[in-house]
């Protein structure tokens, strides 16, 4: 089982790197977590968008992203709350003065838990992430080699493996950014709303999005 060929690999670990250094929700709400509060934030944004992500290829693998692909009905409910969701943390970064910025002393472990669940929400409230696993995880199904859901589960995973050898080095980059940025509290105020500003388009382009 899962005896793949040297080329299928290079073919699929290719296109889960350029996958994983495409922009989207969940790389900006990882690094905007870890320009405002640091490495701890950002690592737990990052690894709740890994749970969010390993949702959506559970789903793949057992065939109900394809009720979001058939349904626009599904795929409307759960594209207008993810919109509102994106819309409503960009929101909450343009009301900031810049305070983020600046050390938060206790309460940075509670903090950070709830960082990794608004990643969970910010990766599995998006319906496109669904649809794209059920259109590309297939491409990579091959006849004989194993059940069809265990070759999706199995490819999904690997994603989000190749995902941890490149995203923390994003965070690492990004906090040295942060740190940098907290000794002025005027860019800290700037930078927040810029992120609010980038969180809104996302929000508002989800919304517009059809499948």
């Amino acid at each position: 089982m899962f005896d793949y060929s040297l080329v299928h690999w290079l073919a699929f670990l290719s296109a889960a790197v350029l996958l994983n250094l495409s922009p989207g929700p969940d790389i900006a709400f990882m690094l905007g977590q870890t320009l405002r509060s640091g490495r701890r934030h950002g690592f737990a944004a990052m690894l709740g968008g890994w749970s969010g992500t390993a949702l959506h290829v559970a789903m793949a693998a057992a065939g109900l992203s394809a009720i979001l692909a058939t349904s626009a009905v599904a795929f409307s409910v759960i594209k207008w709350v993810g919109a509102a969701y994106l819309i409503w943390l960009g929101v909450k970064m343009l009301l900031s003065k810049g305070d983020s910025f600046i050390s938060n002393g206790g309460g940075r472990d509670a903090k950070a838990q709830s960082v990794y669940w608004q990643g969970v929400l910010v990766s599995a409230l998006n319906p496109k992430v669904a649809v794209f696993f059920l259109a590309f995880l297939p491409q990579f199904v091959v006849a004989g080699a194993g059940p069809v859901g265990a070759q999706l589960f199995l490819h999904g995973s690997l994603i989000i493996v190749v995902a941890a050898f490149i995203e923390p080095l994003l965070v690492m980059m990004g906090a040295k950014l942060g740190a940098f940025l907290k000794a002025s509290p005027r860019v800290g105020m700037w930078m927040d709303r810029g992120l609010g500003a980038m969180f809104v388009a996302l929000g508002a382009r989800l919304a517009a999005s059809t499948r």
